[in-house]
């Protein structure tokens, strides 16, 4: 489970644009790391818009943001292209990553319980620490709350 003060863990993923991405290639720049159910729903396209438009706040402090869902790399590079998202999607498909993360778990609508992504993220410094940890996370003024953070690094 990750914690505040500890080392993240390592991940690799793949990302849109026929890419992939790896928390040991991102050292020397501090890590924002969002998890989020699926692309293209209202939650979820109204958090990524958030990072969009804050994107500029954190590309000026060094800071690498990063979307995590278990939605395809293919549905990933329809999504950043629909809503112009100028930061990496990462498909964690096999759900290990949530996993490491805790972000895959229970949950319950209309009485039904299902597994799913909580909606969570992660700031992570330069030296791969868990600096602040957001979990059951509301899409409103999440995003200017991790800036806040980033900023304080």
């Amino acid at each position: 489970m990750v914690e505040v003060g500890k080392k993240a863990p390592n991940f690799k993923m793949p990302t849109d644009g026929g890419g992939d991405i790896a928390l040991k290639d991102l050292k020397d720049h501090k890590v924002v790391l969002y998890f989020y159910p699926k692309d293209d729903t209202p939650g979820c396209t109204k958090e990524a818009c958030g990072f969009r438009d804050a994107f500029p706040n954190f590309s000026k402090l060094d800071a690498v943001v990063i979307g995590v869902s278990k939605d395809s790399v293919a549905k990933h590079d329809k999504f950043k292209a629909k809503h112009d998202l100028p930061f990496t999607l990462a498909s964690d498909e096999d759900g290990s990553v949530c996993e490491a993360y805790g972000t895959w778990v229970e949950k319950s609508m209309y009485g039904k319980k299902y597994m799913g992504i909580e909606r969570a993220t992660f700031l992570i410094d330069e030296k791969g620490v868990v600096r602040g940890e957001w979990r059951k996370v509301k899409v409103p003024g999440h995003v200017d709350a991790v800036l806040e953070a980033a900023q304080a690094l």
